[in-house]
């Protein structure tokens, strides 16, 4: 009997966990549909809310300035990105006043050479293109190197370099208004440190700067 009495017992216990899993499937379902927002207008967390957070008192002393105290001059904030590309080769960086490129020493020239691959010259052109795009008339490159060797000597192949990639950029931007700076700083102002290869090898750089528009 007991076997029996157990038999006419499991479509009920299986009815109800059927039940059961699909209320757990359907949740989970929901819930992975509530994460699917790849791309949310704002990051969860950081919402707009209509009230303030904490109610301020205008009339609390704490909030005054003293007595004959004043106000600083206001000042905006230069916020920096900067975008590098997986190699790390080439990044770019854009404040609210300036662009900057910086291109790596190897994807530009030999080993303690000063002449332009094709590469180099293809690079060095997309950077021509976004100097029209801002309108820009006076530029600024940069070279540097890393540490090893002299000091004089890294001065002057930075100097060769950052001669190479204006002389590109002139012919590029083939405009008489535009006016250049161009400099050798060899070792000096690292980015990375050179106790390394791979500090060294973003140190090897030449960076190309202009003003902002914008446009």
């Amino acid at each position: 009997m007991t076997p029996t009495r157990n038999r006419t017992r499991t479509p009920g216990l299986a009815l109800t966990l059927t039940a059961a899993s699909l209320l757990v499937a359907a949740q989970l379902l929901g819930a992975a549909a509530a994460r699917a927002d790849d791309d949310p207008s704002v990051p969860p967390g950081t919402e707009a809310h209509a009230a303030a957070p904490v109610k301020v008192d205008a009339n609390d002393p704490d909030l005054k300035l003293p007595e004959g105290a004043t106000l600083a001059d206001p000042k905006v904030l230069d916020i920096k990105s900067v975008v590098e590309d997986q190699s790390g080769d080439e990044r770019r960086e854009d404040t609210n006043s300036d662009v900057k490129f910086a291109l790596q020493a190897e994807v530009l020239f030999g080993k303690d050479s000063a002449k332009l691959s094709s590469e180099a010259k293809s690079r060095i052109s997309g950077i021509a293109d976004e100097i029209k795009n801002q309108n820009a008339t006076k530029i600024r490159v940069f070279g540097f190197t890393d540490n090893l060797g002299s000091s004089a000597h890294g001065d002057v192949l930075s100097r060769k370099r950052a001669n190479a990639v204006q002389d590109v950029l002139a012919r590029e931007l083939n405009d008489p208004d535009v006016t250049f700076e161009v400099r050798g700083y060899g070792e000096q102002y690292p980015i990375a440190d050179n106790a390394t290869e791979a500090g060294r090898k973003k140190n090897r750089r030449v960076e190309v700067s202009f003003p902002r528009t914008d446009t």
